[in-house]
């Protein structure tokens, strides 16, 4: 199987699986002498765990990363940086009754096609228990790249849309309930729309917004290795991904041209933004934002009817622990994928410096 690894100079390979022993990773390209914080490391995976609300995944697993290598007295030493995070909450007879049959718009279908075999427990290699890796390693690039901050929420669930703009907001709210939107009225509404969800057995999807402040000038090339291009394709990795806009995005197509344009004030920086902080596929030091959308989680405790390995049609029904709505667990890991393209991004334009 190819396509684990992600990054050019910063870059992370993960491995495991979601019933397997554990998950882990290897970060390749921190640079020596890079003081870690890893309790702040421990923070991120938390916020990533199962089982922290009554609206996610009541799976119990304690997620504690133990580092194998790369780190010696609290720093990094530029060799490859080895973790594991060991599975303990396992439950694969949840998973029995799909052994020999396909989850709809799950990836066991094309699983199966393609490789001829298949680790059906939790959807194996294809779970999204996978992204604890990556919070992992975006803990670690987080700080790597020191003043950058990269904030991301969840701004809408199913119909319910947060209608503030990003600058409107406290950033230091967005902790401060089980939904992860900054909004407290809002995310009262959200938090009980999922409730409702969950109760029905069904799921229900939303989009997450991320917003990344000082950016330093330089990052990305203007050709196929675009910064934004680049965003896109980290957000577009992560499970249940379905679409990613930066800047004005789809919006922008309704405005005129001397509407949209970015006009310079005498510093370099500009009027507006809905460049999104990219132009040309380079950083031009205002605010990178951008949205993510996330389908509804596939598996509904619900009867359904499918296929088997046979093309018989079979009737079967949902089982195990599963998120209502996958997007407060997702913050987190928006925020990680940024953070590993802004590090790579940086190492190859030498713009920061330990």
């Amino acid at each position: 199987m190819a396509g684990n690894t992600f990054g050019n100079s910063f870059k992370l390979t993960t491995f495991g699986e979601s019933h397997g022993v554990a998950i882990g990773g290897v970060l390749d390209g921190c640079p020596a002498g890079l003081e870690l914080d890893l309790e702040a490391v421990q923070k991120e995976l938390d916020r990533r765990r199962p089982g922290q609300s009554a609206i996610v995944t009541q799976r119990k697993e304690p997620d504690k990363v133990d580092f194998l290598s790369g780190i010696f007295e609290g720093k990094t030493t530029g060799t490859p940086i080895g973790f594991a995070i060991y599975n303990t909450n396992q439950k694969s007879k949840d998973y029995s009754h799909i052994k020999d049959s396909y989850r709809p718009s799950h990836a066991d279908y094309v699983y199966d096609q393609k490789y001829g075999f298949r680790d059906y427990r939790g959807g194996g290699r294809s779970s999204a228990r996978e992204t604890a890796s990556r919070v992992v390693a975006g803990a670690i690039a987080k700080q790597f790249l020191k003043d950058v901050r990269i904030n991301a929420f969840v701004s809408q669930v199913g119909a319910l849309t947060l209608d503030k703009a990003y600058t409107e907001l406290d950033f230091s709210l967005i902790e401060s309930n089980p939904v992860r939107c900054p909004d407290p009225d809002t995310a009262q509404r959200m938090e009980e729309y999922i409730k409702e969800i969950r109760k029905e057995g069904d799921t229900i999807g939303g989009i997450i917004t991320c917003v990344i402040q000082n950016v330093p000038i330089g990052l990305g090339e203007p050709v196929f290795d675009k910064l934004h291009a680049e965003l896109g394709k980290a957000m577009l990795s992560i499970n249940a991904v379905k679409g990613f806009e930066y800047g004005s995005g789809f919006a922008g197509v309704k405005m005129k041209g001397s509407q949209h344009n970015d006009q310079f004030n005498s510093d370099g920086s500009t009027k507006t933004n809905h460049s999104g902080g990219v132009q040309g596929g380079i950083s031009n030091g205002m605010d990178i934002y951008f949205k993510v959308a996330f389908k509804p989680v596939a598996t509904v405790i619900q009867g359904y009817e499918t296929i088997d390995k046979e093309g018989n049609m079979v009737k079967t029904k949902g089982k195990g622990r599963h998120d209502p709505c996958v997007v407060p667990r997702a913050v987190p890991i928006v925020e990680a994928m940024a953070a590993l393209v802004l590090a790579d991004y940086s190492l190859i334009n030498r713009t920061i410096k330990l």
